[in-house]
C-alpha cells in the first residue's frame, strides 16, 4: 500500500466489486491500476471487453495483464492481477451484450461503475457517434437499474462540449434536439440522408464527438431515476503526471502529436495562438477525482447529478506560447537521436498563413525528398505522412485558436471533503502541478513510450549539433541561389530595358 494507515477512501472500496466499461483504453488502464495498487482490499474489477477477430476475451486479458502500466504490480504484488475479471460484451448491443451468466454475476456483486467507454474520434460519422456515445451509456444504464447493491455510477463526458458558451459551468446544459428525438432520427435514416444533415443537427458543436457526449449528458440525466449518477468532464487528458509512470503517455492526440512530431524535425508550424490557454490535464488526475466522486456520491445520498469539470485552464493556466517554449527547451536538453530534421516549431494563427508556412516548410521540402526516393527506387512517403497529418491536425485546429473558461469549483470542493491522507493518495489538485517539471516529464514520455527513441543523450546531442549545420549550409545555398536567381532576374529585366533605349 502506499500508506501504513488506511483511509476514508481505501476503506471505502474494501470488498466492494467495481465494473468499468472503456477499461482497455487510455484512461481505463490507468483507473484499473490505480485501484489495484491503492485499494488492495477491493474484491473485483469486472472489466467489460468486446472480442476482436481471432481473439477471445481469455486472450485481451492476458495482453491486457501484461502492459507495462501494470508492471510494478505484476513484480511486487503478481496475485493482485487476479482481481481482474473479463466479462465479454459490446457496448453497442442489448445489455452490452453481456451473457445472462455474466449478467446476474454483475448484478449481484456489483457497488460502483465507471463508464468511459465512447469514440474519441473528432470526425466519426454520427451514427457511429450516436451508437457509442449515446446508445452506449443508455445501454449501460439499463443493466445498472438491475444492479442490486449498485451506490455509485461515474460517467466519463468531455469539458468541450456547449462550446457556444464562454465560460463552462458544471452544470448539464439543455440540448437543441432530445436524446430520444435524435435516436429516432439515426434510427429511421439511411446513411446519405443522415449523412446530408449531419452538420444541421451537431449545429454550433465543432464536430460529432462534442455533439454525442452532450446528447449523453441530457440522457443520463433524464434516465438515470433512483440511481447515483455523477459526471465527470476531462478537458485534454495528456500523459501522466507521476502515476503510473511519470510522462506515461499511450497515443498521439492532442499535444503528444505536436510533442512527437516537433521532436522529430517532423512538424515545424501549428496553427495556434501562443496567448490563448491550452487546457490540459495529465491522465492520473481525472482517474483520482472519479475514484473521490464515486466514494462521495456512494456516501453522500442524493438525487441530484452533480457534474465536475476536470480541467487546470481556470485554477493553473498554461498558454500555448509557454507549452512551446518549455517542450522545445525538453527537446533540445535531451534530443532525441532518431529525427528527420533539425527541430524548430512555429504558431501561427491566421489560416492563410498557416497554410502559406506548411507548404512552405511542409509540403515543398516533402515532394522534394518524394522525389529523390523514387530516383532512388524507394518508396515516396513523406506527402502522404505531411497529408495524414495535416487532417489530424485539422481536427484540433477548432480547439488551439480558442479558449474557454471550464468552470471546476466542485472538484475543489471535494477535495475540502477529503481527509489529508486522501488527498495525498488520490490527488487532483491542479493548482499544485509545476508546469515546466510536467512537460519536461511529459516531452520524455513522448520520447520514450511513442517514438521508442532510446538514443543516449550524448549521443542524440551529436546528431543534432550534425542537423543544425546542415541545416544552416542548406538556408546557405538557397540564399545564394536566390542570390543568383535575382540577380539574372535583374539582368534580364533592366539590361533588355538599357539595350532598348
Amino acid at each position: 500500500m502506499e500508506t501504513k494507515e488506511l483511509s476514508n477512501m481505501v476503506e471505502f472500496y474494501r470488498g466492494r466489486s467495481v465494473f468499468v466499461t472503456g477499461g482497455t483504453g487510455f484512461l481505463g488502464k490507468v483507473l484499473v491500476e490505480k485501484l489495484l495498487r491503492s485499494c488492495p482490499d477491493l474484491k473485483a474489477v469486472y472489466l467489460l471487453i468486446r472480442p476482436k477477430r481471432g481473439q477471445d476475451v481469455r486472450t485481451r486479458i492476458e495482453e491486457f495483464n501484461q502492459h507495462i502500466v501494470f508492471e510494478n504490480l505484476r513484480r511486487d504484488r503478481p496475485q493482485v492481477m487476479n482481481k481482474v475479471i473479463p466479462v465479454a460484451g459490446d457496448v453497442t448491443m442489448p445489455s452490452l451484450g453481456i451473457s445472462p451468466e455474466d449478467l446476474k454475476l454483475l448484478c449481484d456483486d456489483v457497488s460502483v461503475v465507471f463508464n468511459s467507454a465512447a469514440t474519441v474520434r473528432f470526425d466519426e460519422d454520427l451514427r457511429t457517434a450516436v451508437e457509442l456515445n449515446v446508445k452506449g451509456p443508455q445501454r449501460l444504464m439499463n443493466v445498472c437499474h438491475q444492479m442490486k447493491r449498485l451506490e455509485a455510477l461515474v460517467h466519463v463526458s468531455t469539458a468541450y462540449n456547449n462550446l457556444d458558451k464562454e465560460s463552462i459551468e458544471e452544470v448539464i446544459y439543455p440540448t437543441p434536439i432530445t436524446p430520444r428525438k435524435l435516436l429516432e432520427i439515426v434510427d429511421c435514416l439511411d446513411e446519405d440522408m443522415l449523412t446530408s444533415i449531419t452538420s444541421k443537427l451537431v449545429g454550433k458543436c465543432p464536430n460529432t464527438y462534442a455533439y454525442t457526449k452532450a446528447i449523453a449528458e441530457q440522457l443520463l440525466r433524464e434516465e438515470h431515476g433512483d440511481i447515483p449518477l455523477a459526471i465527470v468532464r476531462p478537458s485534454t487528458v495528456t500523459a501522466a503526471l507521476k502515476e503510473p509512470m511519470p510522462g506515461w503517455i499511450d497515443n498521439i492526440n492532442g499535444p503528444t502529436g505536436i510533442i512527437a512530431g516537433v521532436g522529430k524535425g517532423f512538424l515545424r508550424v501549428v496553427r495556434s495562438r501562443p496567448d490563448l490557454v491550452g487546457d490540459m490535464i495529465p491522465v492520473e488526475f481525472p482517474i483520482h477525482l472519479m475514484l473521490a466522486v464515486a466514494w462521495y456520491t456512494a456516501t453522500h445520498k442524493s438525487n441530484e447529478v452533480k457534474v465536475y469539470n476536470c480541467s487546470t485552464g481556470d485554477q493553473n493556466p498554461l498558454s500555448w506560447g509557454e507549452f512551446r517554449t518549455i517542450a522545445f527547451d525538453a527537446w533540445m536538453e535531451k534530443p532525441g537521436g532518431d529525427i528527420m530534421w533539425y527541430p524548430s516549431i512555429s504558431f501561427i494563427s491566421s489560416e492563410w498563413n498557416y497554410t502559406i508556412a506548411a507548404y512552405i516548410f511542409h509540403y515543398i521540402p516533402a515532394y522534394i525528398i518524394d522525389f529523390l526516393a523514387r530516383l532512388l527506387g524507394k518508396q515516396p512517403k513523406l506527402v502522404r505522412f505531411y497529408s495524414k497529418a495535416d487532417r489530424a491536425m485539422a481536427c484540433l485546429n477548432f480547439y488551439t485558436i480558442r479558449q474557454w473558461r471550464f468552470i471546476s469549483d466542485n472538484a475543489i470542493r471535494l477535495l475540502d471533503k477529503m481527509s489529508a491522507q486522501d488527498r495525498e493518495i488520490f490527488y487532483f489538485d491542479v493548482r499544485q502541478i509545476n508546469w515546466r517539471q510536467y512537460i519536461t516529464n511529459y516531452v520524455a514520455g513522448t520520447k520514450k513510450y511513442i517514438l521508442k527513441d532510446n538514443t543516449p543523450v550524448e549521443e542524440a546531442k551529436i546528431i543534432i549539433k550534425r542537423f543544425y549545420w546542415l541545416q544552416k549550409a542548406t538556408q546557405a545555398i538557397l540564399l545564394l541561389v536566390a542570390f543568383f536567381v535575382g540577380l539574372r532576374l535583374f539582368t534580364w529585366i533592366f539590361g533588355g530595358a538599357l539595350q532598348a533605349t
